[in-house]
């Protein structure tokens, strides 16, 4: 469910949302919103984790309801674990075939957020200080403008520079 529910808010947009993967179109679109694609795959698997859940439950009640050695409820406990074992499998097949192997990543709009990203600064505390980190910070979101154009305005720096020591993949 909760791979589900990440897949389904990072697609989510594409103006109000996240929009940081674009899911596979599987159908002609939203049924109250033209041009909305809905990530159908996640939503079946969340609602077969939703199941998947119930079923545990159930199996947890009938486990607690046997006497000595003897549970009458046997049948049931089998009945719910195969159940899930089999709804599991097949939905986990299809959302990794479907959702997930397919999905594309919006460099674009990743991009963009990462600019703005305030935690790139601590790459610049040792070369510049906290202080002045927490200021450009401060500056940065207050003008929603990228992280390396407002250091450069305040440390002289160059952009490049900037670019070079903030560089995320660098960074990680």
């Amino acid at each position: 469910m909760k791979i589900s529910n990440d897949l389904r808010w990072m697609n989510s947009g594409p103006l109000a949302g996240l929009a940081e993967i674009e899911l596979e179109t599987l159908q002609p679109g939203s049924s109250i919103m033209q041009g909305k694609v809905n990530p159908v795959i996640p939503e079946a698997t969340a609602m077969v984790a939703a199941q998947v859940i119930g079923n545990d439950m159930t199996i947890t009640v009938a486990g607690q309801s046997g006497n000595f050695e003897l549970n009458v409820m046997l049948p049931l406990i089998a009945h719910n674990l195969l159940n899930s074992i089999q709804l599991l499998s097949k939905s986990c097949t299809l959302l990794a075939d479907k959702a997930i192997t397919t999905f594309k990543v919006n460099e674009k709009n990743l991009s963009a957020a990462l600019a703005l990203n305030p935690a790139l600064v601590t790459a610049l505390n040792p070369i510049i200080g906290y202080q002045q980190a927490e200021e450009i910070v401060k500056r940065a979101c207050k003008e929603q403008r990228p992280i390396t154009k407002v250091a450069s305005e305040m440390t002289g720096m160059t952009e490049e520079e900037l670019s070079t020591i903030l560089d995320p993949e660098r960074l990680v």
